[in-house]
């Protein structure tokens, strides 16, 4: 379908889609796709237009305003926008965008913890990737294939995971070995586990590896153990007949009643009532 609109170029197309019931319980769902070429000085203002927008900036400049924020996206940059709230783009220059209005499960939770992290215009570490998964979205429309649902809701997870990894042009705070980390955590959370030993391994100091791990995880490194064990108790309290004293030395703790104080402090019970709670429920 070829844009109408005052101050975008007749070669441009965009295309509608009205997901199904079941798109609009369980995935995200795009609304409206397209590639526009904006001619000199375009510029929309919208109150509010009931989805999220993601624009990547093939060429030119656009500048860009949400609620009291205002920023610009330059060519090889992407552009995430909460519609449902005031908002608008334009520029005096000449501009290409590609664009993906979209919704559905967890998109607000996506848009709020990227702009949340990084603002509204984001560069990620791997460009290529997501203009490549922008334009089979695209394609998908123009070529009027089949949409599956769950496969375009899968696209565009993809492309939000990615604009939610730290980018090449903002300081890390070293995912990687906060990765590393909770998986020997995971393997090992049955033993005694020293949180400077924690530190050596991923080559930081206790300070920094503890406040990158948080940032993280949204644990400490000794909240995430203890979450790990008190898993794993809840694990073996519904699903064997083992004596609680056994779930908690084979839970990692070092006695029935740590055990026991831990658990009802995490969890609001004792094991042995969590216990009964499944018993009940049979």
């Amino acid at each position: 379908m070829h844009s109408l609109e005052r101050k975008v170029s007749p070669q441009s197309d965009y295309y509608v889609y009205v997901p199904s019931t079941l798109a609009r319980k369980l995935y995200l769902y795009p609304l409206h796709v397209g590639y526009f070429i904006y001619e000199p000085g375009y510029r929309i203002r919208r109150d509010r237009f009931d989805s999220f927008l993601i624009m990547y900036i093939a060429r030119g400049t656009v500048d860009v305003i949400t609620g009291d924020s205002a920023c610009r996206a330059k060519e090889g940059e992407f552009v995430l926008l909460d519609c449902y709230r005031p908002h608008q783009y334009g520029s005096r220059g000449e501009w290409e965008a590609s664009w993906l209005h979209f919704d559905g499960s967890l998109a607000r939770e996506y848009y709020q913890e990227i702009s949340s992290q990084y603002g509204n215009v984001l560069r990620p570490e791997n460009p290529k990737s997501l203009i490549h998964i922008m334009n089979k979205i695209c394609s998908l429309f123009r070529t009027a294939s089949p949409v599956k649902e769950p496969e375009i809701s899968g696209y565009i997870t993809d492309i939000l995971n990615s604009l939610l990894a730290p980018s090449s042009g903002r300081a890390s705070s070293q995912p990687s070995s906060v990765i590393d980390s909770v998986a020997y955590i995971n393997d090992h959370f049955q033993e005694q586990i020293s949180l400077n030993r924690l530190a050596e391994k991923a080559n930081l100091s206790l300070y920094h590896f503890t406040r990158s791990f948080a940032k993280e995880t949204g644990f400490t490194p000794h909240q995430y153990l203890i979450n790990a064990r008190i898993s794993a108790a809840k694990f073996m309290l519904k699903s064997s007949e083992m004596p609680v004293k056994d779930i908690g030395y084979s839970a990692g703790f070092h006695s029935e009643s740590s055990f026991c104080t831990t658990f009802k402090k995490w969890v609001g019970v004792t094991p042995t009532q969590y216990r009964g709670d499944a018993a009940n429920q049979a």
